[in-house]
């Protein structure tokens, strides 16, 4: 029989990868402690060290990382519809009928 799916606090997660990284005790025996999975405490320790560097970043580097600025974006869509209904305009001034939708 199986037994219901577990949801794991970030903080339980976190102490099972740094009793992992640690390197004290086995993956088995680290299981059997923790009472998870030794594929879930790999991936866990895998997690923790892939984003370690992020805790020491600064705001500007986060925020270089997260992508393209909202705003801009924005700015950048305003500016295009302007231009479409702009040249669309001309368009019916012209009498330009392939160029109608």
């Amino acid at each position: 029989m199986r037994r219901p799916r577990r949801n794991h606090s970030a903080a339980f997660k976190a102490k099972v990868a740094v009793a992992a990284i640690k390197g004290d005790k086995t993956l088995a025996e680290l299981a059997e402690r923790f009472d998870v999975h030794p594929n879930q405490i790999t991936q866990w320790k895998s997690q923790l060290l892939e984003r370690a560097a992020g805790v020491f970043e600064t705001a500007g580097e986060k925020s270089a990382a997260e992508g393209p600025n909202i705003k801009d974006l924005h700015a950048k869509i305003g500016q295009l519809a302007l231009e479409n209904d702009f040249l669309s305009g001309a368009l019916d001034r012209i009498g330009d009928s392939s160029a109608k939708r």
